[in-house]
């Protein structure tokens, strides 16, 4: 037999490789022990009858990728609170994005919404961390890649069903993220529509605390839920809350509006010890007395209240009239300009200079429920005092409202864990 042609032998040579074929071989049984045997004959040492040559066996075909997910492609009438899942098979996740138009609440402008989620390690399945938008459709883009490594991209829709506005709870926040605050200042989430499945919407009320202190979400009604530690924060604690609320169920026909993300920091900590018996206002710094203040806080009549109130907002200059809070002649007064005032109940108690009853401070209480220092001592406190510092007021028989501001600390512990809905 003569010898291929030189291109023939590359091309044998390929096609061996290719199979998984020795290029140098033949058959028969290999030598016996103790016998030697020259390259390209037998073991009788006869030169062996060329091996005919193999044909390659073809490349198993690469399963196609297929995904399964628990709404359907081109699904109608999805409720909102479903959480979106995929699951893949012959391949690995590599992406998912769900996408939909929807209108902005502020702007009205039509912007694009991504909802998030979370890959499983081996990319075998992922999971929506929120809920849906209503009446919008939903493309739900996946990237994968099959048993090969090859890329793969697949594409499904579906569309939610319609919701009016009074089937949607809005949730407001406080404080806005990236304030610092004092250490008495409550998260706050505020709904515009009332709820009743609290239980269901706290459950999506997730709050990281650095460094970690114990506290608890609890409901001062069925509009407003808060979240406060134990005991006061520790300075330099940052809290962040994350309200993953979009369309979660919060009661018959009602859902979440939106999911909010806001984180805060806290600052040193400042306390203000009020004696209205004594006409005194000590502020602690730290462990330490800071300053002594002497004040006149309300008259008979206009008793001020005791207990723990939150500076709420802060005027270096601000109005004060008495129809505000309802009051007539002959206490009528009307000041165009009170210096240093600091909010710490909704009602309209202050802390503010009042340089017209200086010849009361430290010795009666003469305001109309507002607690009134100098100018220099109200300017000091306004500078070293913020949103979220307590201050704690004794030494009167009138308490504090719940809801009156930021009330939380005139409750006990036990009580706040009762108002929590879990």
């Amino acid at each position: 037999m003569t010898d291929p042609s030189p291109s023939r032998r590359r091309a044998l040579a390929a096609l061996a490789t290719l199979a998984g074929v020795p290029l140098i071989g033949g058959c028969g049984a290999p030598p016996a022990p103790g016998t030697s045997q020259r390259p390209g004959t037998s073991p009788t040492g006869t030169t062996p009858e060329p091996s005919p040559a193999r044909t390659a066996s073809p490349s198993p075909a690469v399963p196609p990728v297929t995904v399964e997910s628990n709404v359907d492609d081109r699904a109608t009438g999805v409720t909102v609170d479903t959480i979106l899942e995929l699951s893949v098979s012959n391949g690995t996740l590599t992406s998912v994005k769900p996408t939909a138009t929807v209108e902005e609440r502020e702007s009205g402008k039509a912007v694009t919404v991504t909802v998030p989620g979370t890959l499983t390690e081996d990319g075998s399945a992922w999971r929506a961390t929120d809920g849906l938008d209503p009446g919008v459709e939903y493309t739900v883009t996946v990237g994968a890649t099959n048993a090969s490594g090859d890329p793969v991209t697949l594409v499904r829709t579906f569309t939610t069903h319609e919701l009016t506005l009074d089937q949607q709870t809005f949730p407001s926040v406080y404080p806005l993220d990236g304030m610092t605050m004092g250490v008495a200042m409550p998260a706050v989430i505020r709904f515009d529509i009332p709820v009743t499945d609290k239980a269901n919407v706290e459950e999506h009320l997730h709050i990281d605390v650095s460094p970690k202190q114990p506290g608890s979400w609890y409901w001062l009604n069925d509009s407003e839920v808060h979240y406060r530690p134990k005991a006061y924060w520790k300075p330099g604690t940052k809290v962040t809350v994350d309200a993953r609320l979009n369309g979660v169920k919060a009661g018959k026909d009602l859902y979440g509006q939106e999911s909010r993300t806001f984180s805060f920091q806290i600052a040193r900590r400042v306390v203000a010890k009020v004696d209205l018996a004594e006409h005194v206002l000590r502020v602690h710094i730290g462990d330490k007395l800071a300053r002594t203040i002497k004040i006149s806080a309300g008259k008979k009549g206009f008793i001020t209240r005791s207990g723990v109130k939150v500076i709420s907002e802060k005027l270096e200059t601000t109005p004060m009239r008495s129809e505000t809070d309802n009051i007539n002649d002959p206490d009528y007064y009307d000041l165009d300009a009170v210096k240093w005032a600091m909010r710490l109940t909704q009602s309209g108690e202050f802390f503010h200079a009042a340089p017209w009853n200086a010849a009361y401070f430290g010795r009666a209480n003469v305001s109309h429920g507002c607690t009134g220092m100098s100018n220099a001592d109200a300017q000091w406190l306004f500078e070293n005092m913020r949103v979220g510092d307590p201050a704690e007021f004794t030494g009167s028989k009138r308490g504090m409202e719940p809801g009156n501001g930021f009330t939380d600390w005139n409750l006990s512990w036990s009580g706040v864990r009762k108002r929590s809905a879990l």
